[in-house]
Order: C-alpha cells, then sequence, then structure tokens
C-alpha cells in the first residue's frame, strides 16, 4: 500500500490519557517491568559523548567521561534543568556536533538546539544512552522537596515529598514513552520498544520458522544453482586459495556448508582442521563428498543448528568462520543471525569473518520491460482486460534482473554491515537515502533497485569507504591460479617476509558485486515497483527513508517501508507529499 503524508507532517506522540488510568495492582507491576527494562539497558554497550570507544554498559561510559573529561551528565542535565525530551536533545547535540566538555559546561539551557526537533533523531544507531535514566535523575530542587532527610521531621512534610516525587516520577516515565512512540514512528526503530514489550509475551510458545526454511535445502537443485553461480562461487575460491597464509595450520568453521564446497577449499588451502555445519539433511550428502575426495581426515561434518551444536572436544575455538549467508535484499532468510551466534560463540579474539563485510545498496530504475511484463500486460490479453490479475503486485517485492541501461542514479549505500561487530538487533534499521537523476533526457522511473556488494579481507578488517567493488563483466575468466587443473593442486604464492604476522599483513580484498553492473548472479536484485511513477530529469534528486524489519508473521521474511519525495536539486525544496509504500520480501 501507499500513503501520503504532508512534509511538514511529523507529530510526537504519546499515550492515550485514558491509558493511564488503571489499578493500583497494574501500577506496581509496570514499575517492576520499567526497573527490569532500566537494568537492561544500562548493561547495553555504548560510546563515549567524547570519544570514539565504546565501553561494555552505559554505567561504564559515563563513569569513562566523567574520570577523564571531568563531564557529569547526569549533573548538567539537573544543573540546566532539563526535562527527558531537552537530555536527549543535548546527547544528541555532543554527539553530532563534538564540542569540548568545557563547552558544554558553559551552556545555560536556553541554547535553540533544546528545543530542535532535530536533535530528537539519533545520531547513533541503538544509542542506549537515549533511553538510560539513573536512578538520582528525579532528585528535587531545594524550592520543591528538600532533599536533606534531616529536613523531614513531621508525616505531612513526609507525605508531601513522597507524593511529589512519585508525580515527577511520572511524568519522567511518561515523557520517555512519549519520545519512544516518536522515534518509533520517525523511524521504525524497533529496538526501543523492545524493552517495553509485555513480559507475558515470554510466555507464548515460539514459532517455527525453520522448517520449511531447512527442508529446502535439501533439494540438489538449489546447491546446483548457487555453485553454478560463477560470480559467487569463484569469489569465495579466490579469497580461500590465494590466502593461503592465512588458511594454512587455521582451525575453519563453515556455517552453513551445503555441499561442502566451501570446507573443501579451506582444506585445499591449508587449513589444519574444518568444521563444516549444516541444519538440513544435506548435511549427510556433504559427508559422503568429503569422504570421496580424500578430506574426512580434516574436515568434519555435523549436522545442527549452529545455535545447538559443540564443536570436537579438542577444539575451543576457531580462526576463521566462512559462510554464504546472503538472501535476497541480503537480509531475506535471516541466516546472518545465525552466523553471528556462531561467531559469539566460536571465533577467537583474532578471528576473521569471511566474508567480513557486506553492503546493501539502493538506486533508481527506469523498470519499463518489468513493469511491461508485471503490470502492463494484464491490461490487454487477446483484446481482454485481465487487470484484476496485478492485485498485491506494489505489495511484493520482485526479485528479477535489471539491465544497467536501466539504471538512471549513482547507487547510495542503505545498510554497511561490517561482519566483526554487528548485532542481530541491527539488522532491523532505517535509514536515509539521497538518489540524484543522472538520467540525459526527461525519464520516467518505475521502480527503486537493491542489491548488495560483498567484501573479503586477509585481516578481517574493514574496507576503507571509497574502496570499489570488483565489477565482473560477460566474458571475464576466474582466476587461473585457484583451479587444480589435471588433478594436481593449485599453485601456492610464496609468503612475503613477514607476512604471516597477524595485524602486520596488508589486507588484501576480494569483492564481488550482485549489482545490475555485474554479470548476474543467483541473487538477482531485488525490484520495488512504484506505484506512482516518478518523471524525473537529470539531476532531480528522490530522498527519504528506508524501513527493513523482519516480518511479524516469519522471521525468515522482510517487511519493508519506503518514504520518499521529489525535489528539483538536492537542496531544493520537497515538490510534493511524502510517499509511503510498503513491501514484503519473501
Amino acid at each position: 500500500m501507499s500513503l501520503h503524508l504532508p512534509p511538514s507532517d511529523i507529530h510526537e506522540s504519546g499515550e492515550d490519557p485514558e491509558s493511564q488510568h488503571g489499578s493500583e495492582e497494574e501500577d506496581d507491576d509496570d514499575q517492576t517491568w520499567d526497573d527490569f527494562a532500566e537494568d537492561s539497558i544500562a548493561q547495553q554497550p555504548c560510546f563515549s559523548l567524547f570519544e570514539d570507544e565504546k565501553f561494555p554498559s552505559v554505567t561504564e561510559a559515563l563513569e569513562n567521561d566523567l574520570s577523564r573529561h571531568g563531564f557529569d551528565l547526569e549533573h548538567t542535565c539537573i544543573r540546566l534543568a532539563l526535562d527527558v525530551h531537552q537530555r536527549i536533545r543535548l546527547i544528541n547535540y555532543i554527539r553530532k556536533n563534538k564540542p569540548s566538555p568545557s563547552d558544554v559546561s558553559s551552556f545555560t539551557g536556553q541554547e535553540a538546539f533544546l528545543n530542535s526537533e532535530e536533535y530528537l533523531i539519533p545520531i547513533v544507531e541503538d544509542d542506549p544512552l537515549l533511553q538510560f535514566q539513573p536512578d538520582d535523575e528525579w532528585s528535587e530542587s531545594e524550592d520543591e522537596v528538600s532533599t536533606s532527610k534531616d529536613a523531614v521531621t513531621d508525616l505531612p512534610s513526609a507525605t508531601r515529598r513522597i507524593c511529589a516525587l512519585e508525580k515527577r516520577l511520572a511524568d519522567a516515565k511518561q515523557d520517555l514513552a512519549d519520545y519512544r512512540n516518536f522515534v518509533g514512528e520517525r523511524l521504525n526503530l524497533s529496538h526501543l520498544t523492545d524493552v517495553t514489550d509485555d513480559s507475558s509475551s515470554s510466555a507464548a510458545l515460539p514459532r517455527d520458522d525453520d522448517s520449511h526454511y531447512f527442508e529446502s535445502y535439501n533439494e540438489t537443485d538449489i546447491h546446483a544453482t548457487m555453485i553454478q553461480d560463477n560470480v559467487r562461487t569463484s569469489s569465495y575460491a579466490q579469497y580461500i586459495m590465494t590466502n593461503p597464509t592465512l588458511f594454512r595450520d587455521a582451525i575453519v568453521l563453515d556455517v552453513g556448508c551445503g555441499t561442502g564446497i566451501l570446507s573443501l577449499f579451506a582444506a585445499k588451502s591449508g587449513a589444519k582442521r574444518v568444521i563444516a555445519v549444516d541444519a538440513s539433511d544435506i548435511a549427510k550428502k556433504a559427508a559422503t563428498i568429503v569422504q570421496a575426495n580424500g578430506l574426512d581426515s580434516i574436515i568434519t561434518v555435523i549436522q545442527g543448528k549452529i545455535e545447538e551444536i559443540a564443536l570436537p572436544d579438542d577444539i575451543t575455538h576457531v580462526d576463521i568462520i566462512i559462510s554464504e549467508w546472503m538472501g535476497y535484499a541480503l537480509l531475506y532468510e535471516s541466516m546472518l543471525d545465525s552466523v553471528l551466534r556462531a561467531r559469539d560463540r566460536f571465533l577467537g579474539p583474532d578471528g576473521v569473518m569471511a566474508p567480513s563485510q557486506c553492503k546493501m545498496m539502493l538506486g533508481l530504475c527506469e523498470g519499463c520491460e518489468i513493469f511491461k511484463d508485471r503490470v502492463g500486460f494484464w491490461h490487454d490479453v487477446y483484446g481482454f482486460d485481465l487487470s484484476t490479475m496485478t492485485d498485491g503486485v506494489y505489495e511484493e517485492a520482485i526479485v528479477d534482473v535489471v539491465g544497467p541501461d536501466t539504471m538512471v542514479s549513482e547507487s547510495c549505500v542503505i545498510k554497511d554491515l561490517y561482519l566483526k561487530d554487528i548485532v542481530p538487533r541491527q539488522l532491523n534499521f532505517s535509514s536515509s537515502f539521497t538518489l540524484v537523476s543522472t538520467a540525459d533526457r526527461r525519464t520516467k522511473v518505475q521502480a527503486l533497485v537493491l542489491y548488495f556488494d560483498t567484501y573479503f579481507t586477509s585481516t578481517g578488517e574493514p574496507v576503507s569507504p571509497d574502496t570499489k567493488v570488483k565489477i565482473v563483466k560477460e566474458g571475464d575468466i576466474a582466476v587461473a591460479e585457484i583451479w587444480p587443473v589435471g588433478g594436481k593442486a593449485a599453485p601456492q604464492r610464496r609468503p612475503s617476509q613477514g607476512e604471516g604476522l597477524q595485524g602486520k599483513r596488508k589486507a588484501k580484498i576480494t569483492s564481488f558485486s550482485t549489482g545490475p553492473r555485474s554479470v548476474p548472479t543467483h541473487w538477482k536484485q531485488t525490484i520495488f515497483l512504484l506505484r506512482e511513477p516518478i518523471t524525473m530529469d537529470e539531476g532531480n534528486t528522490v530522498t527519504g527513508t528506508f524501513h527493513c524489519r523482519k516480518s511479524e508473521t516469519n522471521s525468515r521474511e522482510l517487511e519493508v517501508e519506503i518514504h520518499y519525495s521529489v525535489r528539483e536539486k538536492v537542496t531544493a525544496p520537497v515538490s510534493g507529499d511524502v510517499v509511503v509504500q510498503m513491501y514484503k520480501v519473501r
């Protein structure tokens, strides 16, 4: 479906006033749950306000700012008499503009940004500091209620003090609830409401989204399709077989091994041990394949979910995790969650993830042929109107191939996933985008196109932002040195002096793209047809927000919501309403 929103139609939302009236028993339950939620927030990793350093918890980040920089956030909020919204604006202002602690200490509380809606939007993704409220936040001023125990000398005074504190606590909780609702509506950040869900939901029976998923990988055809995808398979092979120093004597974990092809490459590249894991029955065939190739002394195949299996008794951690986990639109199938679980359970502190990084890319596409095939075709079939067959076509993402000449903008990154440190909750995300038309003539844009670029580094470190992904053209030949010829082992490069020193070797990058400018892969591209096409000239701009989350009905499927508007130039005002369109990726 699609909706039109006026560009300035932005409201902070709160709870229905009637919902604030409940029984005393309900209030007690809520307070218990809020205490639990606050503790959960306090234990989340958090960046310092004045350094690019992440600490294990909010408390430790605040203590660091106090000890190193002499800055006490909570004291500053009290000194400036900030409410919850203004406290959030202060945090976001510091993170965005990076003032010094002394600059912040000079604030008076009258600064314009403390009333600006701009600073209600989180600057740091998943910033727990925005939700954290310390126990001493609600101490009263001397004029209102004395904070000294000795000042309470009689029952009426004590009663007034208790009532005042209860009122401020209730007001603060309401302010925080309003902010969570506001950000949830603006950015669809589900992590802000994770801790406020009703605790009784934990008693619900777990939903089984796995059975059909694992059964689908029992079939031979799906594995043939993946292995015959030369861009995919040769890229993995090139990375593994041309990094012998990395793989020599390493312990490798292959998550979702399928036929075991990546495990075979790793064994041939010199790995000491390879543990190949798959939850589907294909694991049985993988074990037979390993034995048939005489590598069963190196490769151990385990059938089971990576979340449940144990490594062989003599192995406590692994040096490298390899996995081909990517799905349509990158995150379809949700296999990355399992890979991240494997990382947290088994990867050593200096371990390498392969691939190390993936970038989700979004661009504008003419989409004329897709539109004709999926929509226009049905309007006249042998003289009959069958257009009812297009019902739902604008609500489902289309997985297909579009040619490079159909793209009418450069693509932008809407999500950069660095596998060494990303966490599962960040896979539900919202990202802004700006796409500038490169068309040299007036062009009708029928669709947005999503694809992904994948990077492997020999060190496991992230690639620099200006790194260009490898584009494979028709007729390109895979690197010859990775392929054994006539049964002979692939040639090995002699390592340069000092190459084996962990952390000192130069990062060697292997990459591939699933975009329209590269040879098509089995992932193709993910196409979002626009219900209302956009007519654009060169330089016209589409700006908006891309929301992506796991489906509520099947966690392996995706729900995408795209908000967009059109401008004549990047700096020009919006020329029409904000359009909202929602899709399923399944």
